[in-house]
């Protein structure tokens, strides 16, 4: 094939490195020559510059519901042209299988990101954090935390294994935050990943400075960092540490999002005995786990935890299975397993088994000198290991050998496997097949400060589980120690990564100002006509209905205290209200006044509110007593697409009594026409 030369994308336009700085990537199938990559003489300080000055201000000038639909269109994008990546995949040793993880699943990573922004953030710019806080006795003076986005750039450097993944994972919380992202790919998948933001480029729909690309070396890029910038990293512990003590992340305090070397475990329940459906299901997992992406997943099992006299059943089962497993050409349909990322990358596996079998373990599967599929392709077996004493070959909790390598050891109990989970020293994921609740249970306590994301996998959810080794938008991915210490996705926790939380004190409608939401005691706009009657569109934040008013009768309580069957004793005994330290005699029920309230402001004909869908935040403060009134303020409080066809409107919902007291507070969601 003619080899490609790719560009770097600075201050939005293409830009190729200088000569001098050109090296060539390879195909892993066959080493024959695929691009050439460098980014010398880039103006790395300029494309900072850009990304603050251009990049950034355009997209805080976007909503958060902009931004999500940004990215839903992005997504998109990629998956209309995903066949030319899956061509370009192939290339870095991955099977169809493999690139499907890496393709598809990093533009169902933006499509995850934009339904969560849409849903959960406020068609607004701040994002408020937690209740109002009350600071002053008659409520002018308040507190309410804000996130706001940061003003500086997202530099993104990103690992080899999954070129498009890798780089969506990032980007899709970085754009929702509003904050422009310099994204920096490994070199010997660079090719794959700048076909992938050639196409998001290619939509025209990103603002000026939103994403630039390096694909080379970062030069100088990190002395001009500021407190504003972020970095997120994936790759090595060594190259995170290198980047952490760089001077001017330590003196400008830079944000370092780190996802590092993890050797993440398995662990076969001593209630998971040979013949059970977890024990095979374990066998699968481990095996699945050391072939998907030929093991080169910082989510792999490297260490497999088996009870003592289970273990040569483990060894003899995983043996079955690898020994099915054909490794070959990635275009092959017949291929259960690629090649790795590239020669060099081979040449390391096989040196971290060595350091492996040097410290004790022994080779029971495979052979690492052995070259399945092209001679000049980065082919290898995949290789089991065994550590009969885990606690004398300590290397196993400390090496990694990333590959398809894993290493199958014994625990004595319980109490022995968590310790072994932990002598990780931290990682990004670990699964336990068990069906007992009790061994779950001890064993995700004992464990879970070690470990980022914890799968308990049984016969119950092995059919729907999504495995071992998949990192999922809507839960974090990332762990303490070893494995970097952040969390990345997670869904709208990985946006608040690029964003400032910060304290506001001030009057309830000097922060609903800043804020651009409804806050409790800011001002309301009394509106004429039903806001049911209105589409999404035209309510705005503050539109207030107030309602007439309705006498609570003593025939009104007892008449729903016989209708509900809800006869607690402050609704019907005079003497037990009485003596109670909180009422002054019988009261109506809570859910009586939800339900006189919902009459007071329901509209009933057919309209733009289709539904209602939930009620949130309740709070009743003031008893309301037989002979009193009661009265409702609706107000908007925030609008949110959930669709291009219905969206939920948030109303702030307050009852007062006669007295102008709040009896009840809560927030009730419609869903309604946009």
């Amino acid at each position: 094939m003619k080899t490609a030369q790719l560009l770097n994308f600075a201050q939005d336009r293409w830009i190729a490195g200088d000569a001098a700085s050109q090296s060539s990537l390879v195909s892993a199938i066959d080493g024959t020559e695929v691009a050439s990559t460098g980014s010398g003489g880039i103006d790395f300080k300029a494309m900072l510059d850009h990304a603050r000055a251009v990049g950034g201000p355009a997209l805080r000038a976007m909503t958060f519901h902009d931004r999500a639909r940004l990215l839903k269109s992005l997504g998109l994008a990629i998956l209309e042209r995903k066949e030319e990546l899956y061509e370009l995949n192939y290339l870095t040793g991955a099977t169809r299988k493999d690139g499907w993880i890496d393709i598809e699943g990093g533009a169902g990573t933006l499509l995850s990101f934009s339904s969560k922004g849409r849903r959960e953030l406020p068609d607004a710019n701040v994002l408020l954090d937690g209740a109002l806080e009350p600071l002053s006795k008659e409520g002018s003076f308040v507190g309410q935390h804000i996130y706001t986005s940061m003003q500086g750039a997202a530099v993104h450097i990103n690992a080899f294994n999954f070129p498009v993944w890798g780089m969506l994972e990032k980007l899709a919380p970085t754009l929702l935050a509003g904050v422009p992202a310099i994204i920096k790919p490994a070199s010997s998948t660079a090719y794959l990943c700048e076909a992938a933001f050639r196409v998001m480029i290619d939509t025209g729909l990103l603002p000026p400075g939103a994403v630039q690309l390096i694909v080379g070396g970062v030069g100088d890029l990190f002395d001009h960092l500021t407190g504003q910038d972020v970095v997120s990293f994936t790759g090595s512990a060594s190259t995170a540490l290198k980047l952490r003590s760089h001077p001017v992340v330590a003196r400008e305090s830079v944000r370092f999002v780190a996802e590092q070397d993890s050797l993440n475990a398995s662990i076969l329940g001593p209630d998971a005995a040979p013949g059970t459906p977890e024990f095979d299901l374990f066998v699968k997992e481990v095996v699945n786990e050391m072939t998907v992406k030929a093991g080169q997943k910082c989510t792999a099992i490297r260490r497999a935890m088996a009870p003592a006299e289970y273990l040569d059943a483990v060894e003899a089962a995983i043996r079955e299975r690898l020994a099915a497993t054909v490794v070959g050409d990635p275009r092959d349909k017949a291929s259960r397993m690629g090649a790795l990322v590239s020669c060099a990358q081979r040449d390391d596996v096989r040196r971290q088994v060595a350091k492996l079998v040097e410290a004790g373990a022994r080779i029971v599967v495979g052979d690492p000198d052995a070259a399945p599929g092209h001679s000049a392709g980065a082919f290898l077996d995949p290789i089991l290991l065994r550590a009969d004493d885990p606690w004398t070959a300590t290397a196993v909790h400390d090496v990694e050998a990333f590959g398809p390598v894993s290493t199958i050891m014994p625990y004595r109990d319980l109490a022995d496997a968590v310790a072994l989970a932990n002598r990780g020293m931290g990682s990004l994921a670990l699964s336990l097949f068990s069906h007992s609740p009790d061994v779950a249970r001890d064993f995700i306590q004992g464990a879970a400060a070690f470990h980022g994301r914890m799968l308990v996998i049984n016969r119950d959810n092995a059919a729907e589980s999504t495995g071992h080794g998949s990192p999922l938008p809507v839960l974090v991915h990332g762990g303490p120690g070893r494995a970097g210490g952040s969390e990345e996705m997670g869904g709208i926790r990985g946006v608040k990564h690029y964003m400032q939380r910060t304290a506001i004190q001030s009057t309830p409608g000097m922060i609903a100002a800043i804020s651009g939401q409804y806050i409790p005691g800011g001002p309301k706009r009394f509106v004429e006509g039903h806001p049911f009657r209105k589409r999404m569109r035209d309510l705005h934040i503050g539109d207030t209905l107030r309602t007439a008013s309705r006498t609570v009768t003593i025939e009104d309580i007892e008449h729903f205290a016989e209708f509900t069957g809800d006869k607690f004793y402050a609704h019907m005994d005079e003497e037990a209200a009485k003596a109670s330290p909180i009422f002054e005699g019988r009261v109506a029920h809570g859910y009586l006044i939800l339900s006189f309230a919902a009459g007071l402001f329901v509209w009933p004909d057919p309209g733009p509110v289709l539904a209602n869908t939930g009620l949130e935040n309740l709070r009743f403060l003031s008893p309301l007593y037989p002979g009193d009134s009661m009265r409702v303020e609706l107000t908007v409080r925030s609008k949110a697409l959930k669709s291009e066809e219905t969206g939920v409107v948030r109303w702030a919902v307050e009852v007062f009594n006669q007295k102008d007291d709040l009896v009840a507070t809560y927030d009730l969601l419609t869903e309604n026409l946009p």
